[in-house]
């Protein structure tokens, strides 16, 4: 598995991020182009769910992000974990302020949640390492 990696991050390596960006892309195409009324409906609503929504009152999308990781960590789905920690790294949201947010996914999820946690922290220094060598990035 993509998670199964044990190491730092280096340019040009086999990252478990690297890994994940290709699988999700390559399945993402899939489910697109599936025609399904349901499935196209359900993508719109998860789409809409993370947009800025500051001009009706809501939250903003850096929030909103934040909050999907906190609730995958939750739900202990690795690969929505992933994809979470991407986008708030993206947004701006520090690793300290990551690890706060994803302890309380931890305190609302509990012990079963550790093994998501590891990983997600593995993660979470490639996305930081990818920053500061924007070359690498994917």
């Amino acid at each position: 598995m993509w998670w199964a990696v044990v190491g730092g991050y280096s340019p040009g390596m086999n990252t478990r991020i690297e890994q994940f960006r290709r699988e999700r892309e390559a399945g993402q195409q899939k489910l697109l182009a599936v025609d399904h009324l349901g499935i196209k409906r359900f993508l719109g609503l998860d789409t809409g769910a993370y947009r800025d929504h500051t001009g009706d009152g809501g939250l903003d999308s850096k929030t909103l992000e934040l909050c999907g990781l906190v609730s995958s960590m939750v739900l202990r789905c690795d690969d929505c974990i992933s994809y979470h920690l991407q986008q708030c790294v993206r947004e701006g949201w520090t690793k300290e302020q990551i690890i706060d947010a994803m302890n309380v996914g931890l305190i609302v999820g509990g012990s079963i949640t550790i093994p998501h946690l590891r990983r997600a922290l593995l993660v979470v220094d490639e996305l930081i390492a990818e920053q500061e060598n924007p070359d690498t990035e994917g």
